[in-house]
Parts: structure tokens; sequence; C-alpha cells
């Protein structure tokens, strides 16, 4: 069973979107909107849909795409709304350039239209490394040459490094409760608050022991940053020359310290293309656990002493969402045996 937001009559949201988009195009004439579509591989947490339009300007044709992204009401992977966070932030990063993501255009809070709020920004054309089926393994990452991974690895750990730079006073709106504000304590009271979330599940207990674990193993390093929230390369679109076009999905962030996606980020590497992927090794090209963590450091200019910490805690987070999804599919694919070996308890 998958478990993904419902989907709705396409036709019907053509009809309403082109009376919202004309409000919003003052000057535009004959507005045409075609091709709309889910993107595929999409979907496990927001309602999200590309469509294209057309219209007449000042005597010209214009055509731009779009992508609108509707909030979860019904359907949530989450217990935190941060659905006008994540617009507040694309748009922060947007205009002020640190991290190319698609340009956020209008935000809608009033849910009559769509049932939900929405927000619709640019579409950016590009591909998408995709989990599955696994792209080390088969698509067009796998078919790539070795140089051509290397670029794509390096701009992405670049991108990854680039939301280090965004100065804290550019994004209040993403502290915390007044407990848990910022730094390690927002991101720990955040997943403090996912176990209690799930704590009917029968392997509540062993989210709990990990939860332990890693509290008695407290880290030293903790710098300051902006969490991203799902640091993976299969959250990166890029182009015909592997360079990076868009960072997507910031549905989770905070301002919860910098080696929260680092440690994402590496734990996901090692699983998708890594030593601990089905191959058993690097996908010829792309760089090594240590290459990432070098990069990072350079380009970031921030330490990451205790990663393996935070990558434990990566491993909570993981552990937290698959229990989750679980209960929503009404079956129980993370085993107790392997959430223990997960988490360092077996």
């Amino acid at each position: 069973m998958i478990v993904a937001p419902a989907t709705r009559d396409l036709e019907i949201l053509a009809g309403k979107m082109t009376q919202w988009l004309g409000e919003r195009l003052p000057g535009a004439g004959d507005i045409r909107l075609t091709d709309f579509s889910y993107p595929k591989g999409a979907g496990q947490s927001h309602e999200t849909i590309l469509f294209d339009a057309r219209w007449f300007e000042n005597g010209a044709e214009r055509a731009q795409g779009y992508v609108v992204r509707i909030k979860p009401s019904s359907f949530t992977v989450f217990p935190d709304n941060l659905f006008d966070e994540q617009y507040q932030l694309m748009k922060m990063l947007s205009d002020g350039g640190y991290v190319r993501v698609a340009k956020p255009l209008w935000f809608e809070p009033d849910a009559e239209l769509l049932g939900a709020p929405f927000f619709v920004m640019e579409k950016v054309k590009g591909r998408v490394p995709v989990s599955h089926p696994p792209y080390a393994k088969s698509g067009w990452l796998s078919e790539a040459t070795p140089a051509q991974r290397r670029h794509l690895w390096e701009g992405a750990v670049r991108q990854l490094a680039a939301i280090q730079r965004v100065p804290l006073s550019e994004v209040p709106f993403l502290a915390g409760p007044d407990h848990a504000r910022d730094g390690l304590a927002q991101e720990w009271d955040k997943y403090t608050r996912f176990v209690e979330w799930v704590k009917d599940d029968p392997r509540a207990e062993i989210l709990e022991a990990g939860r332990q674990r890693l509290l008695a193993l407290w880290p030293k390093n903790q710098p300051e940053g902006v969490v991203w929230g799902d640091a993976r390369i299969g959250n990166m679109m890029f182009d015909e020359n592997f360079d990076v076009v868009a960072v997507m999905d910031w549905e989770q962030p905070s301002l919860g310290g910098a080696l929260q996606d680092l440690g994402w980020f590496c734990t996901l590497s090692e699983t998708m293309h890594g030593k601990t992927s089905q191959m058993g090794t690097y996908l010829d090209g792309m760089g090594s656990r240590d290459e990432t963590v070098a990069l990072w450091e350079e380009v970031s200019g921030k330490s990451a002493a205790d990663l393996e910490w935070y990558e434990d805690f990566t491993q909570l987070k993981m552990a937290c969402t698959g229990v989750r999804m679980d209960g929503m599919r009404g079956t129980q694919m993370s085993t107790a045996d392997g959430l223990r070996v997960r988490l360092k308890l077996a």
C-alpha cells in the first residue's frame, strides 16, 4: 500500500486556478492552463501538482510553467505544521540568492478554493535522482560518466553547505517554542514530541530507548544554522550539465543547527550510493563520506566535529517517520529488530 495525499480532479482544478491566476496577472488576457499532472515520485507529505500557463500580455504571447503545493490536512506525516514557514523560507532563499530554489510567487491562505491553503512557484526544468528505483542502480545518474557524477556530487554538497551561509537574522519565523527556540534544543524538542506522538505504536518503546541513548551521548559541537529538513541528492534537481537548478522539499525547516542537514545528507548518501548501499561500495565519481565532510566544512566554514552523533540522530528521525508511515499504511514494514539495529540498541 502506497501512502500519499489524496488526489483530485485535475480538470476541475484547472478551472479554479484559471480564475485565481488571472487575478494575480492583471495584464494577462486569454489565460489557458494545460498539462496538469502529479510529479512522479512525489507526494509523500504534500499534494503537489504541475501545470503550464499561456496568455497574452501587451500584444505578446507569454508562457510559464507553475507548481502548486497544497497544505496537508487529513494526511500528515509530521507532527508540526510548517507550511507557512516553508513558503517564507523558500522566498527568502530565492530573493536573497542564498540557495537555488524554485521561485515562490504567491501564497493563498484562504482554504475556500482548494480546500486548504496553497502556494504557487515557478516550475523548474531538470532531472531528479529518484529513490525508486535507486538512482545508483538504474536511470540517468547510473548511466552518467564518473566525471559527470563527480560534478553533480560537488554541486550538491556546495548547495548543502550554502544553506549555512543564511544569516539567522533573516529567518526569525523558524524559531521554535519558548523552551526550545533554536539550535539542537529545537530539533531535539521536535523529535521528542514525535516519539510521544506515535506512543501507541508497539515499537514506541524502542524509539524512546534510542532517544535516551542519544541523550546520554550529548554532543559538544552544536554549530548554529538553518535546517533544510530532508537533505539529500534525491531532493535536488539537475540540468543536462549536471548542475543543481533547484533544492526542493523544505517542509520541515528549523533553526536546529548546521550538522542536522549534514548528518542527514551523509546518512542518505551512504544508503543510496555509498558503502551501505546495495552495491556495497561508492558509485564511481560520487564523493565519499570523508570527501563530503571536507568540502562541506570548506564551503560552510563550520566544524563537523561530533558528526557521528548527528548521523545517529538522523536514524532516530528516520525511524520516527517510518513508524508513522507504517501506522498510516496499517502495516509494520519497519520491524522491531530492524529499529533496534538502526538505533544501535542491538
